[in-house]
């Protein structure tokens, strides 16, 4: 069973990051506890010249430090900070196996270190079995204000992407925004035009039928469908842009453990680059 607690991955970048002040604000919205967690990553404490001791100390200093943050926040008595030892991405997706979501911070990089070593917020989304919302640096509060937009497919079991999406904009008031991208790659002229018209008409028609089952279910949420071709990761991110988007949603096949370590390339693509907080949910 979930339990009502978001878990929120921190280190000693907090203040600069946004995850601890969008897994706080969520926890007010859903009046939920949370548990933030610094996790020591066990291969620092066998690097040569580096005392045990002394990473310990300064990991414990450091969640104290947020304990006290914490404490001081609306609704503090309820929020946690903890420690645990282990490899970071495993050991965060273990401990929020159970809750309601996870949250962790992406710190910016240049596009070939990123490929080089990936991050800990991918590999969290390639492990977890809960959602996952990823939060760039430098997130504030007050940063977006439109409505919250979700990326679907056609083919696709969209009732998760679709029910995380949905309990965000409840809580915020706003509008969900649907978009959908295809591209028609290496056609031209008149060929292009009529595939192109044909493929939107067969999109807005089937989302239209998306929106009113939907509608039934959740009548006081207002839908909005955005169509569009073009290259999909550039579509689904300009399509957020474009709306201010408070929250970008998409979904992630976790097909079998084996191939846990890849991702999809849209949504891949969209972790590296959204420039506001993405949440990505298990299908």
């Amino acid at each position: 069973m979930t339990k009502p607690v978001i878990h929120v991955g921190f280190d000693d970048s907090w203040r600069d990051t946004g995850a601890l002040e969008w897994a706080l604000q969520e926890s007010l919205l859903r009046q939920e506890p949370l548990q933030a967690v610094h996790v020591i990553d066990d291969r620092i404490r066998t690097v040569a010249g580096v005392p045990p001791d002394l990473v310990d100390d300064q990991a414990t200093e450091l969640v104290n430090t947020v304990q006290g943050y914490l404490d001081g926040r609306p609704g503090g008595s309820d929020h946690e900070a903890e420690l645990m030892v282990g490899p970071p991405a495993r050991t965060l997706t273990e401990a929020a196996a159970e809750s309601r979501m996870l949250v962790v911070g992406r710190r910016g990089m240049g596009t070939f270190k990123r490929l080089l070593i990936g991050s800990t917020s991918e590999a969290v989304v390639s492990r977890t079995t809960v959602p996952v919302v990823i939060v760039p640096d430098r997130w504030t509060p007050s940063g977006h204000a439109g409505p919250v937009v979700v990326a679907l497919d056609q083919g696709d079991d969209n009732a998760a992407v679709l029910e995380f999406a949905i309990t965000a904009v409840r809580e915020r008031k706003v509008p969900v925004r649907i978009v959908y991208v295809f591209d028609l790659p290496g056609l031209y002229g008149w060929q292009a035009v009529n595939l192109d018209d044909g493929m939107r008409e067969k999109a807005e028609r089937h989302f239209g039928d998306v929106v009113g089952e939907w509608q039934q279910k959740y009548p006081d949420v207002a839908f909005e469908v955005d169509v569009r071709r073009g290259h999909r990761v550039d579509g689904v991110l300009n399509g957020a842009a474009n709306a201010d988007a408070q929250l970008l949603v998409v979904g992630a096949h976790h097909h079998a453990r084996v191939a846990a370590a890849f991702l999809g390339t849209v949504t891949r693509g969209v972790l590296h680059h959204a420039t506001c907080p993405l949440a990505v949910v298990p299908v």
